[in-house]
C-alpha cells in the first residue's frame, strides 16, 4: 500500500476534530447556536460558491454572503409560507451581480439555503436524536469511502469529473450508511426501513459531493476555498450535507420523516 494514499490524512484528521468539536456542540445546544451555525456555514458556502463561478473578484462574493445569511435569518424566524421566497431571493439578486454563471449560482445557491432550512427544521422539529442520525449517516459514508477507495481502488466511479472516487469507496458508504440506520432502527422505533433511508440519505450525500466536484472542474479549482486545512473550503467539506439534507427536504414531504427517536 503507498503511503501516499495518506498524506493528506493527518491534516484532515485534525480539522475534522475540530469541525466535529464545533458542530457537536452546536447541535446538542440547538436552537439558536445551531441555527447561528448553519446560517454562518450557509453563508460562507455561497461566498465560495460565487469566487469559483465569477473570477472578476468584484464585491459579488461579500454582498451574496450576507445577502443569503439575511435570507436565511429571516426565513427561520416566520412562516414557511413566507419563509420559502426568502430562501430564493439570494438566487435571484445574484443573477443580477454574476458576471458569468449565474445559472449555476442561481441553482446552488437556492439549494444551500434550502437544506439549511431543513437542517434547522429537522433539529428544531424533531429533536438531537434524528439530526445525529443525519450527520452520521453522512460522516459515516465519507469516511468508509475514502478509506475504502484507498485501500481497495479499483473501477472509478466518475473519472472525467472526481477522478478519486471509487466504486469501491461508493458502495462501502452506502453500507456505512446501512449500519448507521440498522443502529438507529434498533434504539428507536422507526423500523428496519430507517436502512432503505439512509442508504438513499448516502446516495444524496454522494450526489452533492459530485455535483460540487463538477462545479470546481468545471472552473479550474481544486479547491472551494483553502478556509480549512486538509479539506479545502466549507463546500468542499459540507457539499455531502447540502445534498443529505436537501434530500430529507424532499423526502419529509413525500413520505414522512422517521418517528418514535429516543428523547
Amino acid at each position: 500500500m503507498s503511503r501516499a494514499r495518506f498524506d493528506d490524512l493527518l491534516p484532515r484528521l485534525l480539522s475534522a476534530i475540530v469541525m466535529v468539536g464545533i458542530g457537536l456542540l452546536t447541535v446538542w445546544l440547538g436552537g439558536l447556536w445551531f441555527h447561528a451555525l448553519v446560517i454562518a456555514v450557509s453563508a460562507v458556502m455561497v461566498w465560495e460558491l460565487v469566487c469559483m463561478l465569477d473570477d472578476q473578484r468584484n464585491k459579488a462574493p461579500l454582498v451574496l454572503a450576507v445577502v443569503a445569511a439575511a435570507a436565511l435569518t429571516l426565513a427561520s424566524e416566520v412562516p414557511i409560507s413566507f419563509g420559502l421566497p426568502l430562501l430564493l431571493l439570494p438566487s435571484m439578486v445574484g443573477l443580477g451581480r454574476m458576471q458569468k454563471g449565474g445559472v449555476s449560482y442561481a441553482v446552488f445557491t437556492a439549494a444551500i439555503l434550502i437544506a439549511g432550512y431543513g437542517m434547522m427544521a429537522l433539529r428544531d422539529d424533531f429533536g438531537l436524536t434524528w439530526m445525529s442520525w443525519l450527520i452520521l449517516v453522512v460522516v459515516v459514508t465519507d469516511i468508509a469511502g475514502y478509506f475504502a477507495g484507498r485501500i481497495i481502488g479499483g473501477p472509478k466511479f466518475w473519472p472525467r469529473v472526481s477522478p478519486k472516487k471509487t466504486w469501491a469507496g461508493t458502495i462501502a458508504g452506502w453500507i456505512g450508511a446501512a449500519g448507521v440506520g440498522l443502529a438507529f432502527a434498533a434504539t428507536t422505533t422507526a423500523g428496519a426501513g430507517l436502512m432503505g433511508i439512509s442508504i438513499a440519505v448516502a446516495m444524496a450525500s454522494q450526489i452533492g459531493d459530485i455535483a460540487e466536484s463538477a462545479i470546481k472542474r468545471r472552473t479550474g479549482v481544486k479547491d472551494s476555498s483553502s478556509l480549512i486545512p486538509g479539506h479545502g473550503g466549507l463546500l468542499d467539506r459540507f457539499d455531502g450535507m447540502l445534498g443529505a439534507s436537501l434530500f430529507i427536504v424532499i423526502v419529509g414531504q413525500l413520505v414522512g420523516l422517521p418517528t418514535g427517536a429516543i428523547p
